[in-house]
Formats: C-alpha cells, structure tokens, sequence
C-alpha cells in the first residue's frame, strides 16, 4: 500500500466539517423559512439564500453565511494542500499548518454560527489565512527549488 500523505487528514477533515455546517445550516434555516410563512415552494423563480438576509432571524441565516464562507478560501487550501501532496512535500510543518488552518476556520465557523462577534471572527480568519500563506510559500520555495 502507498504511504498516505499526512497533509491529506486536514482537507478531509475540513470536508467533513463543510457538510456539518451545510446540516447545522438545514436544520436551523428550514424551520425558519417555516415560522416566517416560506417554504421551497412558494420561493420565486432564481431566489437566493442571501435574499432571507433581513427575512429570517440573524442567528438562522449566519449558518448559512458562514457555509457560504467554507465555499470560498477553502478552496485555495484545498489547492494548495493537494499541490502539496502530488509534490510530495509531506514535511511535517506543512501537516501542522494544514491542521491549523482547519481548527482555525473551524473556530470561525463556530464563532459566526454562534455568537457572531466579527473581532473574533476575524481573528480566526486572520490565523487561518496566515496558514494559508506558509503552505503556499512553501509549495513555491519547493517548486522554485526541485522544479
């Protein structure tokens, strides 16, 4: 069996908390398109989720900001952990920070599906990007390097 990289346990990781938001987002949004008189039925034609904004309770539609948010930066990690992986650049500094990426946009989920408090929530978008950053400047030192 191939060795598994072990930068691919934080994209998997964060994955797997991108859907329980989208769950957490479903189960807080419906019931709240509910109490509001809406329903998937009766929503005109091209309508959006930012159209609830001011429609339905905040603490309801912040769920469903802050899954919008894991379909956004993310993305960039997702690239560049796997630019990562196929480079072989396993070095244990790239796992760590893939790791803190993931706890840090996971306590920003958590922060912006909960409390909302934007200083905290940037503080962890903050951390997170600065993980971001090391991966990246590491793909482009090892490619500058070996490619």
């Amino acid at each position: 069996m191939t060795e598994i990289s072990p930068i691919l346990a934080p994209v998997v990781a964060l994955v797997c908390w991108t859907l329980l938001m989208m769950l957490w987002m479903l189960l807080t949004r419906l019931p709240a398109m509910k109490r509001a008189g809406l329903s998937l039925g009766n929503a005109p034609a091209g309508s959006r989720g930012t159209n609830l904004d001011g429609v339905l309770d905040d603490g309801a539609q912040w769920k469903a900001h802050n899954y919008n948010h894991l379909m956004e930066q993310p993305t960039l990690f997702y690239a560049i952990a796997l630019s990562l992986v196929l480079m072989g650049f396993n070095a244990p500094i790239n796992a760590w920070l893939a790791w803190g990426y993931v706890g840090f946009r996971i306590a920003h989920s958590l922060v912006q599906a909960t409390v909302n408090i934007v200083k905290f929530r940037f503080a962890m978008f903050f951390l997170s990007s600065l993980c971001l950053i090391g991966l990246t400047i590491h793909a482009v030192l090892f490619l500058l390097h070996y490619g």
